[in-house]
C-alpha cells in the first residue's frame, strides 16, 4: 500500500494475520515465491526486498541498484532463483536470489519502464517490458539484446503478459486498449477496447484461455479467441 505497509490476510477467514512496514516509500509490487516461504516487494524507495514468512517476516535480502521507482518484479518461471524488475530509471534489471546487486541491466527504453514478464516456454529465453515511451520490447536475456519492438499503442504501456499456454503476447495501455500479438511473428492479431478507460493490469491463468483485465472503470474476463467478454464487472 501507499502507507508503506504490507498486510497479510487469511484467505479463508479474510482476517488480517500480520502487518509490517516494508519500505520507506509507496509499495508498488508484491510477488509470492512459487516454492520458497518468501515474498518479494518493490517500492518507490528504489529497493526490492525479500521477506521470509517462516522467520516472522524477516527481511532476508535487499536488492539495490535501481535509481528510480521500482514498478514491477517478476520471478523467472524457468528458474525460481532469478527475477526481473522494471523501473522508472528506464531499465530492466535481472537479479539472483542471494546476490544484492543485479546480474545485468537491459537498456533501450527512452522513458520509465512500468511492467515486465517472462516467457513461459522452454524454447526462448525471453523477457517482455512496457514503458512510458509507448513501446513494448522483447528481450533475449541470454544474449542481453532486444529482439523485437512492438509499436502501436497511443499512450504509456501499463501491463505486458506472455500467455502461459497460447502463442500470444498481451499488452495494455493508458490508451484504453489491450493488444494481442502473435508471440512467434509479433503480428498484431487483435485490439480490444471495452470503454473502461486506462488499462492497469492483465492476468492469465495456466490451463485456461480466460484473461482478466483491470481498468480505471472496472474489470473484465475475456476468453481469448472470442469477441465478447466472458464476464464483466463494472464499478
Amino acid at each position: 500500500s501507499d502507507d508503506m505497509q504490507v498486510r497479510v490476510f487469511n484467505y479463508n477467514t479474510l482476517e488480517r494475520a500480520h502487518a509490517f512496514e516494508a519500505h520507506s516509500d509507496y509499495v508498488r509490487c508484491i510477488v509470492v515465491h512459487p516454492t520458497q516461504p518468501y515474498i518479494l516487494t518493490s517500492s518507490d524507495d528504489m529497493l526490492i526486498k525479500l521477506w521470509n514468512w517462516e522467520k516472522q517476516w524477516l527481511c532476508q535480502q535487499v536488492f539495490e541498484g535501481h535509481t528510480h521507482y521500482v514498478m514491477q518484479i517478476v520471478i523467472n518461471t524457468k528458474d525460481n532463483n532469478t527475477l526481473a524488475s522494471a523501473s522508472l530509471d528506464r531499465t530492466v534489471k535481472v537479479w539472483q536470489l542471494g546476490s544484492p546487486t543485479p546480474n545485468f541491466t537491459l537498456e533501450g527504453h527512452e522513458k520509465g519502464v512500468n511492467c515486465v514478464d517472462y516467457y513461459h516456454g522452454g524454447d526462448k529465453p525471453y523477457l517482455i517490458s512496457g514503458a512510458d515511451d509507448r513501446m513494448v520490447k522483447i528481450w533475449d536475456y541470454q544474449n542481453k539484446t532486444c529482439v523485437q519492438t512492438l509499436e502501436g499503442h497511443a499512450q504509456n504501456i501499463s501491463a505486458v503478459c506472455f500467455h502461459p499456454e497460447l502463442p500470444i503476447v498481451l499488452t495494455g495501455s493508458e490508451d484504453g486498449t489491450v493488444r494481442i500479438w502473435h508471440s512467434g511473428t509479433y503480428r498484431l492479431e487483435s485490439s480490444l477496447n471495452y470503454g473502461f478507460e486506462r488499462v492497469w493490469t492483465i492476468a492469465c491463468m495456466r490451463g485456461s484461455n480466460n484473461v482478466a483485465l483491470g481498468y480505471d472503470e472496472g474489470s473484465i474476463m475475456v476468453k481469448v479467441g472470442r469477441e465478447e467478454p466472458a464476464v464483466s464487472m463494472d464499478v
